[in-house]
């Protein structure tokens, strides 16, 4: 047996390390509860490890010699129950298509890259007014406000800062065509509209005392900007102040307001945190510094001479120009979709950049912006000619193969070989590669006319006009042709030219390193998994816009037009909608399959996003009584956002089924495009649904809020579920069944 000695210091060491761990057994015990949420559950905000545990933090930023380092878990602030950064944000600055970095979306890149880092999901939560942002913070009810929130002494009274990552001045803002001010002095007969809580409020306040003439009037906090803008627009208010950035982000799109004097010096604008959350502020400030996104290292950056790749890798942001289409970027239900823009998402991710895109007004201008160094890279399905190649542009490895394939009207009589092309007329872009196709074959076929249409016109619009006689003929890329044939059938591929050629992506020439990194990863990533998926998603879908369901017999018979009648009445009844028109909605949505899912991510009867399920408390739409109460409630929804917008309720059903189609953005875009147009702006048939199809055309996207969209998408939507509607209603009065049964 060995006998074990402690001597009295070993005692005395030993009694201290257990009196320790008791106490902080005690502690732990005893501290008060964490946060709680909404539904009573305990939500921890706040994580941090022990100062050992191995943590990779990237460019970590340098600890002088007298502080002390704190090393943080880069998993933190995960709440138990939800393992999501809970960030609020402001409703009246819903995210529009950015066209070049609008400011809080950037904010939002940010934070989404943040969260990524550390496996956090991502929970947005819209508030309605502006001036409840900072009292739902500090009541446990998000984690951070990205709102472009500018850094106020009355703010850091009650909230903790991050580091700035823009500093910028405010200026008035005004209508077009209102009365310019000359001078400072011109403010005493004007008036400024405000929102209380906002730093604009000091601003105006101070412009007040130095004029006294200037009067101030609140508004609605809940008044988002883009109906500030129209109300400027039209004259219902004469000015109000903004900062610069959100402003230049507005006349991206807008021609009817301008901007006007300076009215503050810059500030800086932050995500703001609980004063309680300081690992949250710790990790913010470390993610920010150790990414030049702050105010003060982004000056640093910007003094550096490095070649393009290098300027990409300090600044942390890559710039990709891509154009507003249906196979590039678009947004729809509030989403933003599209080939190119999901490789570019990936490419950034991938290398650890935040990624820019800026849309190009026309397809000549994709490739002036490498030139002027307004972009870093252009995507588009380019085909590399050598006419692009003396411009100065530079191509990658193929990522692509198309067939250049010829349309015509579906009436047009098929084809055997080329000659039978002989007396037609093509209708192309001069600057697309289908031009010097057709300069090719009109050397075969001399008889073949070439007329060139304006440089802003998509393929896709091209492809419009042929299938609305307006255009004989058209040649275009397979993979558009594949997409268009999803929508329409009026129609038709007569013969491919040739082999299939390669596209790529665009770069400046000269720009070595930036076309090597962008060859590297097209090669990991072409025909790969991730290629495939987004590939098949956006050109290999099944049609979306089926033909009209014509065998009723069944209904006739039976009375019974769905496997889940009884619950569709249910939800009708309790939120005041006609059944037989909800059931038709739900036939054109999923042909009343609960587990059909869309390109876009659509799930259940009612095919809902994900999200907006989730925002309705609902979790999965793919169980079929709750997919149809979350289809129904969206309805309600979107249908008090129409009533909110002026809609009659003769009008109102249809109004509410664009919104829930399209996005009520697209809709309240149609909307304003009719106007502008003359026709009537609160009826949809032959008036709104006229503009909802012009928003697919280029110059009118470019001056609409969100942008291109499908507007045959919607129209057709409505016009068939209408027509549906009208049948089952002539079902049941036609038979022996009611439509209340």
């Amino acid at each position: 047996m060995f006998e074990l000695r402690i001597n009295k210091t070993i005692k005395t060491v030993l009694f201290i390390i257990l009196t320790f761990l008791f106490i902080s057994l005690i502690y732990v015990l005893i501290s008060p509860v964490d946060n709680i949420n909404e539904s009573g559950k305990s939500v921890s905000v706040s994580n941090p490890v022990p100062i050992s545990s191995p943590v990779a933090i990237a460019n970590p930023v340098a600890i002088k010699a007298n502080e002390k380092a704190v090393v943080s878990d880069p998993k933190l602030i995960k709440a138990k129950e939800s393992n999501a950064l809970r960030i609020l944000t402001w409703a009246g600055a819903e995210t529009y298509l950015p066209r070049s970095g609008h400011p809080q979306f950037v904010e939002l890149q940010y934070l989404q890259r943040f969260a990524n880092e550390r496996e956090l999901l991502v929970e947005i939560i819209k508030v309605n007014s502006f001036s409840d942002l900072i009292p739902m913070l500090l009541a446990g009810k998000g984690d951070v406000i990205s709102a472009n929130l500018t850094i106020t002494s009355a703010r850091k009274d009650l909230v903790n800062f991050s580091d700035a990552f823009f500093a910028v001045p405010e200026f008035l803002l005004m209508g077009e065509t209102n009365k310019k001010l000359n001078n400072a002095t011109d403010l005493n007969q004007r008036e400024v509209v405000i929102q209380k809580g906002k730093s604009y409020e000091s601003t105006a306040k101070g412009l007040k005392k130095a004029y006294p003439g200037l009067k101030i009037r609140y508004i609605d906090n809940a008044i988002g900007h883009e109906l500030i803008y129209d109300r400027l627009a039209n004259g219902e208010y004469d000015l109000t102040i903004q900062d610069e950035n959100l402003i230049e982000a507005a006349l991206s799109y807008r021609d009817d307001l301008k901007m006007s004097l300076q009215a503050s010096e810059k500030h800086q604008i932050a995500w703001a945190i609980s004063p309680n959350n300081t690992e949250l502020l710790l990790q913010l400030n470390t993610f920010l510094s150790g990414n030049n996104l702050t105010v003060k290292t982004q000056k640093i950056v910007k003094k550096k001479k490095v070649n393009q790749w290098q300027h990409i890798t300090d600044s942390n942001k890559v710039r990709f120009v891509l154009r507003n289409n249906l196979s590039s970027y678009y947004i729809w239900k509030g989403q933003l979709l599209g080939f190119h823009y999901e490789l570019v998402k990936h490419f950034a991710k991938q290398h650890k950049l935040r990624y820019e895109i800026i849309v190009a007004p026309d397809n000549t201008s994709l490739l002036d912006y490498l030139i002027e160094d307004k972009a870093d890279i252009a995507l588009g399905f380019l085909t590399p000619t050598q006419q692009r190649i003396e411009k100065g542009i530079t191509f990658s490895r193929p990522y692509h193969y198309a067939s250049e394939l010829v349309i015509a009207h579906k009436s047009r009589p098929e084809i055997t070989n080329l000659n039978e092309l002989a007396n037609s007329k093509f209708y192309l872009r001069e600057s697309s590669s289908y031009w010097q196709t057709a300069l090719g074959l009109q050397k075969q076929i001399n008889s073949i006319s070439l007329v060139p249409v304006d440089e802003t016109e998509e393929t896709e619009f091209i492809i419009d006009n042929v299938g609305d006689r307006n255009y004989e003929m058209t040649i275009a890329d397979s993979h558009i042709v594949d997409l268009e044939l999803s929508f329409r059938d009026d129609i038709q591929s007569l013969i491919a030219l040739g082999e299939p050629k390669s596209q790529s992506w665009a770069v400046k020439s000269g720009n070595k390193k930036l076309l090597e990194n962008v060859n590297d990863y097209i090669g990991k990533n072409y025909k790969g998994l991730f290629y495939n998926v987004i590939y098949n998603k956006y050109f290999k879908n099944v049609k979306r816009l089926e033909k009209q369901y014509e065998d009723y017999t069944a209904q006739i018979e039976s009375g019974i037009l769905s496997p889940y009648d009884d619950i569709i009445k249910t939800y009708a009844k309790k939120y005041d909608f006609d059944w037989l028109l909800l059931v038709s909605q739900m036939h054109q949505e999923s042909r009343f399959n609960p587990n059909a899912k869309s390109m876009s991510g659509a799930l259940g009867l009612f095919q809902l996003m994900p999200r907006t399920a989730k925002e309705l408390g609902i979790d999965n739409v793919q169980i079929p009584e709750q997919g149809i109460k979350a289809g129904v409630r969206y309805m309600d929804w979107v249908r008090q956002r129409m009533i909110n917008a002026g809609i009659a309720e003769q009008e109102l059903i249809w109004f509410t089924l664009a919104s829930y189609n399209a996005g009520s953005e697209h809709v309240k875009d149609a909307m304003r495009l009719a106007k502008q147009k003359g026709w009537h702006a609160d009826i949809w048939f032959g008036n709104v649904e006229r503009a909802m199809l012009l928003l697919s055309q280029p110059k009118y996207a470019a001056k609409a809020r969100y942008g291109y969209v499908r507007g045959l998408e919607p129209v057709t939507y409505i016009r068939q579920i209408k027509l549906r509607y009208e049948t089952y209603k002539n079902i049941f009065a036609n038979s022996q069944y009611t439509a209340s049964k």
